[in-house]
This record gives structure tokens, sequence and C-alpha cells, in this order.
């Protein structure tokens, strides 16, 4: 088979990864939250008044930053600034079919709208972009299909991707700009070398405008992009150092007008101003960062509250992919950073003072890191034996159904539970009882006194279906990309015979 129809292919099935992810995490809205209204906050605040307060609308949060006698939303503006285009044009659309943005029909909408758009549009890009990192870091297609889809669908990530949160934007930011760095190795242009310099920058630093624990990890893969081209000589470093400081910069000064419009000093973050009392934690080390504890690191790993390796099973094997990727002295390099990356996050949510992370699914502050270790889940895969490759897929599975009760129950489990999972979100999703977060709204406590649940929904819901068969146009859809990945492989034998 050509080259050229090889990549053809190649493309193709990152295109149907893409789809699938991208209906699996839109099929679902998970309703709101305080980390969620917090940002949604702002995003009404600057599209109805035009203003960075949201005073208006602050009731609805606990989330949130007090200066000088307003209120602000205490999250990093990324995820906002990037919802903002499609809060924009929901508006007009919105009324255009009848419907009052300004509604509570009309803001549920919006709001849905927006975290399709800046949430799962994102980290369905970066499922298909896995898949392609697999393939170019030598693994073959299955494997590289088992890491996306995994990745994907059978981690928090999930979960994540149908909250209005930073995790998995982040997560995707730092992915993309993993694969900017890998690009620099095959580069033989002097342009080509600024522009991937340009696209690490840009991805790496608007996951830390998204969250600002995400600093470190951009470094790292700053340094992992440069150690690309470092044995070419200093104009391509000079090329590719350009590149990654112009699209770092251009973030960085997005961040810093944004604080400085908000609270007055462009270097002070926004957590820099809760109100006397909130968040007690945060005074602990620097801003509720101490050093990493083994009580805490095992309760991440193998917790049934909040450990990996329960609520995704699979990921045992991602270590042992990247020991492979280590191993060859060609893929060293992105074993390092994807490694490197993922061990920072781990590390991070170790030794924050409140590493359960409050009503959340999985240990949700070393999500932004799953995406890098999920890179060793194909040569994992690659590598193993029909055997073992079968404990793989029962594991994947496992962390798939999981997947699957959190975001038709709630992706958000109050944290009294010891295990949510099974003392939680099991029990309804057999009983038929999905959508459990109907208490929960992003409106404005007066915008939800009305008694109507605007909580959370799913499409099947919505399209009258009620119970376990609204998921059955999901599963529709699943069956449909499966029909179609098979014909992918029958043409792909067919031309491969053919040669």
């Amino acid at each position: 088979m050509s080259v050229e129809a090889t990549n053809r292919l190649v493309k193709q099935r990152a295109l149907l990864i893409f789809v699938v992810t991208f209906v699996s995490y839109a099929y679902f809205y998970e309703g709101g939250g305080w980390n969620q209204n917090s940002r949604f906050d702002l995003v009404r605040a600057i599209v109805e008044q035009g203003t960075l307060r949201i005073d208006a609308y602050h009731e609805n949060t606990q989330d949130k930053s007090f200066y000088q006698g307003h209120y602000y939303s205490d999250k990093a503006p990324g995820l906002v600034l990037l919802a903002l285009p499609a809060a924009a044009i929901a508006r007009p659309l919105l009324r255009a079919t009848g419907i009052d943005p300004m509604s509570p029909r009309g803001l549920v909408a919006i709001s849905y709208l927006v975290t399709v758009f800046a949430v799962a549009l994102p980290t369905a890009l970066a499922c298909a972009c896995l898949f392609w990192i697999a393939v170019t870091l030598g693994s073959n297609v299955s494997g590289a299909l088992f890491a996306a889809l995994t990745m994907g669908l059978a981690t928090p990530i999930w979960a994540y991707a149908t909250l209005f949160w930073g995790h998995a934007l982040t997560g995707a930011c730092l992915l993309f700009a993993f694969a900017a760095g890998m690009m620099l190795r095959s580069s033989e242009l002097a342009r080509r070398d600024f522009l991937c310099g340009v696209a690490v920058g840009l991805s790496a630093g608007w996951a830390t405008v998204s969250e600002y624990p995400a600093a470190p990890a951009a470094v790292i893969l700053a340094v992992f992009a440069l150690a690309q081209i470092w044995q070419a000589g200093w104009p391509r470093r000079w090329r590719t150092t350009a590149g990654i400081s112009v699209g770092a910069l251009a973030c960085i000064a997005v961040l810093m007008v944004y604080q400085y419009h908000a609270f007055g000093s462009a270097l002070h973050p926004s957590y820099a101003y809760y109100q006397e009392g909130a968040f007690p934690w945060m005074k602990h080390g620097y801003m509720g960062l101490t050093y990493p504890r083994i009580d805490v690191m095992m309760k991440l790993l193998f917790g049934c509250r909040r450990g990996l390796f329960v609520v995704s099973p699979v990921l045992v094997a991602a270590p042992f992919g990247l020991r492979a990727l280590w191993k060859n002295p060609a893929t060293r390099g992105a074993a390092a950073a994807a490694s490197g990356v993922a061990a920072y996050y781990f590390l991070f949510n170790a030794s924050f003072w409140v590493w359960d992370g409050g009503w959340s699914y999985g240990p949700r502050y070393l999500s932004a890191g799953l995406p890098l270790l999920c890179v060793g889940l194909a040569p994992a895969w690659s590598s193993a034996n029909r055997n073992w490759r079968r404990v793989l897929a029962a594991l994947a599975l496992c962390g798939g159904l999981f997947s699957l009760m959190a975001v038709s129950t709630t992706a958000q489990p109050p944290d009294r539970f010891r295990c949510a999972l099974f003392q939680l979100l099991a029990p309804p999703l057999l009983a038929g009882k999905l959508s459990l977060n109907q208490g929960g709204s992003m409106l404005t406590l007066s915008e939800t006194a009305g008694g109507q649940a605007h909580g959370a929904f799913n499409l099947g819901e919505l399209a009258g279906l009620h119970g376990l068969p609204s998921l059955i146009p999901l599963f529709v859809v699943w069956g449909l990309a499966a029909f179609l990945w098979s014909r992918m492989n029958h043409a792909e034998r067919r031309a491969a015979t053919h040669c």
C-alpha cells in the first residue's frame, strides 16, 4: 500500500475516533455545581454585561474571589475565554428559534453549548490526536485505537469532558503541545520549525491559562520540543525557541491582562483573593500545596473513593508501555516527556491539602496528566500477546462501564460516599434512574425559584426516552462506528493484497 493511501486511512480512522468520542461527550449534560457555575457566571458577566465581575450571579457558587467589594470567578480564565464565541453565537441562534436566551431554558441551552464547544470538542480532538501520536511512535493501528478509545471512554476523562471544568481542556492542550513537539523531529523547513514551536507554546500556554497548575507541565513539554531538534544545531534551536516563546508569551499576556483588569495586579492569580474564612486549607503551604504524602499516593491509586486504578484499572499497563518506549532510543524523549507530565500531576495531587477534590469522579487533580499517561497504552497493547490483550481489553471494558455509569447518573458524586462507584452510581443505573443531578443548575438562585428542574439530562431523554432506553441512540452510534471501522480494515487488507 502506498504511503499516501496509508496516511489517508490513518486520517479517516482518526476522524472516526473523533466523531465517536465527541458524540459520547455531547450526549450528556451534567447540570451545575460550584466549579462550573463559577465559570459560567463569568461567561454570562462578559456576554450579558461586558464585565469581569460576577456580582449579579455569584450566589449560585462558593468558588469565587472577592476584591474591592466585588465578586469574581476564582478560576483561571482560559476555558471561559474559549467558550465566549459559542456563547455569543448561541444567543441570536436561540432567538431565531423562538427561545429567549435570558430565559431558564435558553440559559441551560447556552451552558450546554459552551460545554460542548469548549470542553467536549477539544477533548475529542485530543483522542484523535492520541491515535496519530501512537501510530507515529510505532504502534500498530489496533494499539493506537486501544489507547485513543481507552483515554476517551475508559478513564475519568469521559466524565470531565461532560462538565464545564478546566481539567479535560487542560489535558487536551498538553497533548496537543506534545504532538507539536513530535512534529519537530520530522520537520525539514525553517518555517515549519517556527510554526511547530508556536503550536507548542500556544497549546502548553493555553493549558496554563486554563489551569494554573499546568505551568510545570508546560515547561516539560517545551523542553521536550527543543530536545527534538537540539542535535540539528543552533539555527533550528533559535527558530524553535522563537516559536515557543511567541506562543507562550501570547498566552501569558492574555492571563496577565485578565488578572490586571479583574484584580488590579497582573501577577496575582485569582486564588489570592478569597474572602477571609473561605477555603481555609489554602493557608497550608503555598495555596494548599505542601509535599507528597505516601498515604495519599496510595489512596490516589488504589482507594475506592478516588483510586485511579479502581475507576480505570487498565491504566496499570500504561507505565509498562512507557518503559517500552524508553527502551527505544528513537522514542526515548517522548517517553520521558509523557512520563514526566504524568508523574508531575500525580505528585501535585498527592501534595494538595484537599487531595480528594470534593464532588468529583476519580482523582480529578491529576486528570490533566491522563492523556500523556495514555501514550503508554498503545505500545503496551502492541507488544502484548493474545492472552494479555484479552486482559487489557477486559480492564478497559471495566473502566468504560464505570465511566458510563458516572456520565449517565452523575459525574459529581458527593464526597460523603466512601466508594461512590458502587454506593451511588451503580444502583441507580441498574434501576434505570439516570441524570441524578436534577437539583444542580448553572442558573442563579432567582432563575431557579420557579420549581422547575434545570439540571442534568442526556440527549435520549430530550428525545422522549426514559431510563436505560435513553442510552440506545448512543449505542447505535457506537455500533455504526464499529461497522465503519471494520470496513476500513477490510479496505486496507484488500489494498495490501493488490500491492
